[in-house]
């Protein structure tokens, strides 16, 4: 299973863990990366999360994003396919680097994109399954029933 995590997600661990939401998307990113971990998941990696992650100026939360990345074992290369894929995203309303990233995860035939992004979840139409971190955890545990 092929699963694409957004930028909002590799940085939850840095947000405010008083809020119930985040802390619960927290807890789910690291069940996340223990199963990637274990192989029981393959984690997909784009030159999106860089460029992303290069625009951070917290140095901590720049290095954590880019060790999570290190565990992708698949990586999205960019084809012009992409960029077509991207713009046509983008044009459906999406903001251009989240089209990207979504272009990038259907490239790479990623079954999941994760996100924390509601807006982004509602406004994508595709084949590919966009959830949040806990919508994640609740599907694979129902799938496993």
């Amino acid at each position: 299973m092929k699963i694409y995590l957004d930028n909002s997600v590799l940085n939850r661990p840095y947000d405010d863990q008083r809020q119930p939401r985040v802390w619960l998307e927290t807890l789910c990113f690291v069940l996340i990366l223990q199963m990637v971990e274990k192989g029981e998941a393959e984690l997909v990696r784009s030159p999106f999360h860089v460029l992303e992650n290069d625009e951070s100026r917290a140095v901590e939360r720049r290095e954590w994003v880019e060790a999570c990345l290190n565990l992708a074992s698949h990586t999205a290369r960019i084809t012009s396919e992409m960029e077509q894929r991207a713009n046509e995203l983008a044009k459906a309303g999406l903001k251009p680097l989240d089209a990207a990233h979504l272009a990038a995860a259907e490239s790479a035939d990623a079954e999941f994109f994760i996100t924390c992004d509601d807006q982004l979840i509602r406004k994508y139409r595709s084949a590919l399954r966009a959830l949040t971190p806990p919508e994640l955890i609740l599907t694979l545990t129902k799938e496993q029933t």
